[in-house]
C-alpha cells in the first residue's frame, strides 16, 4: 500500500514542538499551585463596573487593518492535510515558522503586502510540490485580506527540480488553469478541510 507513495516513512514532528500561539498563551495562564480545572470556572473583578462597556459605538475599528503576523500565516497553513499522508504540513516540517517572511509595501503609497512562503518537501523528488504550494496559496488566498500578495515557492535546494516548481507556481495564469481542473480542486478540498 505505501510503495506507490513517493515518502512512506516522512518525518513527523510530535504536535508539542510546532510553534503555537495558543499554547503559549494557554501556557501562560498557569502558575504554580492553581488547579487543572480552574480555568473552567470565570473569574469576575468585582471592582470593577459590569455595565461600564469599555468600548463605545463610536469606537469601532473597521478602517483600521489588523496586524497580521508570521506566526498567525502559520496557524493558517500548517494545519492543511498532506496530500500523501493523513497528516498536516505542519507535522511534516513541509511549512515552518521561519521560512514565513512578511514584506513590508514597496512604496509609502502602497498598501499591498507581500506573504512570502518556503515550502519544504518530505524528499527532494516529491511529485506533489507543486499541488502542496497551490494548496497553500489557495489557503491564503481565501483567508488573507486583498491587501496582501501571496508568494508561496520551494525552498531552494529541497526539491531535485525546485526552480520549475517555482516557475509554475508563481505564474498567475497556470495558477488559474490549474484552479479550473475538477480533479486537481477536489484534491486541494480534501487538503483544506482539515483547515480551522
Amino acid at each position: 500500500m505505501d510503495l506507490d507513495k513517493d515518502n512512506a516513512n516522512p518525518t513527523i514532528l510530535n504536535p508539542s514542538d510546532l510553534p503555537s500561539r495558543r499554547r503559549d498563551s494557554v501556557a501562560g495562564k498557569h502558575d504554580e499551585g492553581s488547579g487543572l480545572f480552574d480555568d473552567l470556572v470565570p473569574r469576575y473583578n468585582y471592582l470593577s463596573d459590569p455595565f461600564d462597556d469599555p468600548l463605545s459605538a463610536s469606537d469601532s475599528d473597521d478602517d483600521v487593518a489588523e496586524n497580521i503576523d508570521e506566526q498567525e500565516i502559520y496557524d493558517l497553513i500548517s494545519t492543511i492535510s498532506d496530500p500523501e499522508h493523513p497528516l498536516s504540513l505542519g507535522s511534516l516540517a513541509v511549512v515552518n515558522l521561519p521560512d514565513i517572511r512578511i514584506l513590508p509595501p514597496v512604496s509609502p503609497q502602497s498598501s499591498i503586502s507581500t506573504v512570502v512562503v518556503e515550502i519544504t518537501p518530505t524528499i527532494t523528488h516529491c511529485s506533489l510540490a507543486t499541488v502542496i504550494g497551490l494548496g497553500v496559496r489557495v489557503r491564503l488566498e481565501q483567508a488573507l485580506p486583498p491587501r496582501f500578495r501571496i508568494d508561496v515557492r520551494i525552498k531552494k535546494g529541497t526539491h531535485s527540480t525546485d526552480e520549475a516548481v517555482n516557475k509554475q507556481l508563481g505564474d498567475k495564469e497556470r495558477v488559474a488553469a490549474a484552479l479550473e481542473n475538477g480533479t486537481l480542486m477536489g484534491v486541494l478540498r480534501k487538503m483544506l478541510a482539515t483547515c480551522e
